[in-house]
């Protein structure tokens, strides 16, 4: 098995949650597939090594909070066994004939109709002999193993408390994630999102696995998931000059994902990617030059440069659109894998949920202690328990993780805006501010759709898999969740992806690209009424022009695109595009009388 082949699959499955994508690559990497794991919750991680461990008769020795290290030792301790798993299974999957049913066969099965399929099915053809065996073994010898990618949200990055007192800034969530994965003996990718963290980056180079072995090959690469080109420039040229090389720019679609979703100023993906298409090569070129003048290694830049992209895919025609027209380097699919529970975690009542899903089911919510909107369910186990707290007049969650207690309002130990006791001082502070009624009522809505997004998310997999099984599931699918309905298999999702079959259930499915400008135009209308309501403090007005301004050069933009598709999506592309056009300037007429 060489890891140096080019990635087999044109795709990988994002990070989901915490808990539904925890052990993914457990489920897909020996398919060649790569998936990421956040690095959020040690204490999920910990719970999976648990589980994993005894699932495989492997000795298990606990991780205390409070030993030394004990994040980062949790985060190696885990990714090391799932190397370790994952490289058995690849080593059985090997050993095996290629019949109907075996992990070989899959494997080929699995693949897209490239060089190394169509010799594939040459060897299918083939009558037993030596011909075939030489096949065989060739084929083998191909096998690449998919990536255990992992993830830090840089804002994510709290000092933790122990036993009443902040423990050192070495300690940080960030950093100790960071330093957990840099231990570890497995070779992939870093995936940094949510923005440029300076004492997170100072601290990479510590770590000799960033950087450049004898033969110039990165056994630990650095992606940085962005939403703009200028995000991919300033956080690009920052780790150059500390010779660290960013090995792939993951695009990311500011509205039109699962989790959180980081709304840019009305700027659409198609021009994001219009500008990363026309503006790589100079970007590599700068990147390049800072790398080289830090001391870098020419090996490392000649591996180039990756550009993908990720949010609200949904079609095969999409997916090749997205490669081809912007020369992408590869898409990621996250959302559709929700229903596929042989990919992810998730107990049968939440599947079924998902699977029933329609467009009113799904919404962005102020549930995020983080103060990003966030992707929710209403029917969710976590968002019931919610609302029933709220009901009995005890709202807030009990804070277990305090992974996003960041508030020291009223508290010089940092809380989180969804804990019970941070939600009870906020609603005693509004009741002083004496507020006219319908902004009162704004901002106690806010207060309290804050949600635990720690515990729930781990959920997902700690009910499912009878570790906790009073765990709550908090469910956060994008929104093109509506557009599947199927419970499918792992061979059922990617043979949608490549075109062999068609999984959309949704009779009228708007094309990516026409959603994501329908949600933008939907914040469009409630930043207006915030501004209107003057809930939102500073220069709203100039704000809301900008945002317009945007929307109106995207819309310009996708009008031009159109031209590249065939007629008849062309003309229903459109007309729906002429409608969020006219939506656009109506909400700008509105925004020219306010004062």
């Amino acid at each position: 098995m060489n890891s140096y082949h080019i990635e087999p699959h044109s795709f990988q499955i994002p990070v989901m949650g915490t808990g539904f994508s925890v052990d993914t690559p457990l489920k897909v990497a020996k398919y060649g597939i790569s998936s990421v794991i956040s690095l959020v919750d040690d204490a999920l991680i910990e719970q999976m090594r648990k589980f994993h461990s005894e699932k495989n008769n492997i000795p298990f020795t606990p991780i205390l909070k409070g030993s030394e290290d004990w994040r980062a030792n949790r985060i190696t301790s885990y990714l090391n066994l799932l190397d370790d798993l994952i490289e058995k299974e690849i080593k059985d999957m090997l050993d095996e004939d290629f019949v109907e049913g075996s992990q070989i066969t899959k494997y080929f099965e699995l693949l897209p109709e490239n060089t190394l399929k169509q010799k594939y099915q040459e060897m299918k053809a083939l009558s037993e002999g030596k011909e075939k065996i030489d096949i065989q073994n060739y084929l083998k010898s191909q096998v690449t193993k998919g990536s255990i990618d992992v993830n830090i949200m840089t804002k994510l990055d709290n000092i933790p408390v122990y036993k009443g007192k902040l423990l050192d800034v070495k300690y940080s969530d960030a950093s100790a994630a960071l330093r957990g994965f840099a231990k570890s003996k497995i070779s992939s990718s870093m995936i940094f999102s949510a923005g440029l963290n300076p004492r997170l980056y100072d601290a990479i180079s510590q770590y000799k696995d960033f950087l450049p072995d004898a033969l110039g090959k990165l056994k630990k690469k650095i992606v940085i998931k962005v939403s703009d080109f200028r995000s991919a420039s300033i956080q690009g040229r920052a780790l150059a000059r500390k010779g660290l090389w960013v090995s792939e720019f993951r695009i990311e679609s500011g509205l039109n994902c699962g989790g959180h979703a980081f709304a840019s100023k009305g700027v659409l993906l198609g021009p994001v990617l219009e500008e990363f298409h026309k503006g790589k090569a100079k970007l590599m070129e700068t990147l390049a030059g800072a790398f080289m003048k830090a001391g870098g290694d020419e090996r490392v830049v000649a591996e180039g440069l990756k550009i993908t992209v990720q949010g609200g895919i949904g079609t095969t025609d999409e997916d090749e659109f997205l490669r081809d027209n912007y020369e992408l380097d590869g898409t990621g699919w996250g959302t559709p894998f929700m229903l596929v529970p042989e990919v992810i975690n998730i107990n049968k009542d939440h599947l079924k949920k998902l699977s029933l899903a329609t467009k009113t089911d799904v919404y962005l919510s102020n549930a995020s202690p983080l103060g990003v909107l966030f992707w929710n369910i209403g029917n969710s186990a976590s968002e019931i328990a919610r609302k029933l707290r709220i009901s009995k007049g005890v709202p807030g969650a009990p804070c277990v993780n305090k992974h996003a207690a960041f508030s020291t309002e009223f508290s010089d130990i940092p809380q989180c805006m969804a804990s019970r006791t941070y939600q009870k001082a906020k609603l005693e502070a509004l009741e002083k501010e004496k507020l006219p009624s319908k902004i009162f009522e704004i901002r106690k809505k806010y207060i309290l759709a804050k949600a635990c997004i720690c515990h729930d998310l781990a959920g997902a997999a700690t009910e499912t898999l009878g570790i906790d099984k009073k765990a709550l599931t908090a469910l956060t699918p994008g929104p093109n969740i509506v557009n599947f309905s199927k419970i499918s298999s792992l061979k059922e999702m990617v043979d949608h992806i490549y075109g062999r079959i068609n999984l959309i259930t949704s009779e009228k499915r708007e094309h990516m690209f026409l959603k994501e400008l329908e949600l933008y135009v939907e914040q469009f209308k409630t930043r207006f009424e915030a501004v209107t309501l003057e809930t939102v403090m500073g220069d709203g007005k100039k704000q809301l022009v900008e945002f317009g301004a945007n929307l109106l050069d995207g819309i310009s933009y996708y009008r031009e695109l159109s031209e590249k598709f065939a007629k008849e999506k062309k003309e229903s592309f459109i007309v729906t595009l002429e409608a969020l056009r006219l939506e656009v300037l109506n909400i700008n007429k509105k925004i020219e009388i306010l004062s």
